[in-house]
């Protein structure tokens, strides 16, 4: 909740008259609880997962198999309708009772580190930069993260799930054992709790990278998908001179 009761003292504090996103900001989440705003992330996630993965979906269902399956990484491989809603059912199924429960209580969390719902709005190149920072690390700590759940133990027990769709869809991205699920959500919150920003950036932040994951599983050679792979070895590459540690995570 802003600490200003009008649009008159928000620029008497600022000292300057508001930009239009910023009153547009004030008039949203004046009257809003920070909490409140916060739990925006949890309509994100339903709808992002929603809606994303359709047009994809959409054009294998609809299209010709020709047209399709020059774009396509497995193009002789073709997932049941019956499978896909499953899919999708179980995904909503663990946002319902996993992640929707985690967000909510985790608030304190998010108070802890700073990001923040006040004026003024962030930059867009402060935006960008922090957008940045986030990827880089989520993109580290999922590698390794996902490393260690392909040893025999981490992959037997809990890995082997999402790899149950072998030809993945985009509805599959966030196919998972539960605790799969909340392990690799460390490495999303790392950049934010490390450079904490504007919740708007937060929000941006939690839409974006679903939006990564869902292209990178949907089974088409697209360019965010090379995007990805190329950011993948950046990261790796960069913060494997800024930290520089070699272990092995599991034997073969």
């Amino acid at each position: 909740m802003l600490a200003y009761q009008s649009l008159q003292e928000a620029e008497l504090s600022l000292g300057r008259e508001l930009t239009y996103a910023e009153t547009i900001w004030f008039n949203y989440s004046a009257n809003k609880s920070d909490y409140f705003l916060f739990c925006h992330n949890i309509i994100f996630l339903f709808f992002v997962f929603s809606l994303v993965p359709l047009p994809v979906l959409l054009m294998e269902l609809k299209m010709s198999k020709k047209n399709v399956d020059k774009f396509k990484i497995q193009p002789k491989v073709r997932i049941p309708k019956a499978d896909m809603f499953r899919c999708y059912k179980d995904v909503m199924m663990m946002f319902f009772f996993v992640v929707g429960p985690l967000q909510l209580v985790s608030y304190p969390v998010i108070k802890f580190v700073g990001i923040r719902t006040s004026l003024a709005l962030p930059s867009g190149w402060e935006m960008f930069m922090q957008l940045l920072v986030y990827f880089v690390l989520e993109d580290y700590g999922n590698y390794w993260i996902h490393r260690l759940f392909h040893c025999k133990w981490g992959y037997d027990k809990i890995h082997r799930v999402h790899h149950e769709f072998t030809a993945p869809i985009g509805f599959a991205a966030p196919y998972a054992h539960w605790a799969e699920v909340l392990v690799l959500g460390i490495p999303s919150f790392l950049g934010p709790a490390i450079v904490p920003g504007h919740m708007i950036t937060f929000w941006l932040w939690i839409i974006l990278r679903q939006i990564e994951a869902i292209e990178t599983h949907s089974g088409y050679a697209y360019s965010l998908a090379l995007f990805h792979h190329s950011l993948s070895s950046f990261s790796s590459i960069l913060l494997g001179q800024l930290l520089p540690i070699e272990f092995s995570v599991c034997n073969g």
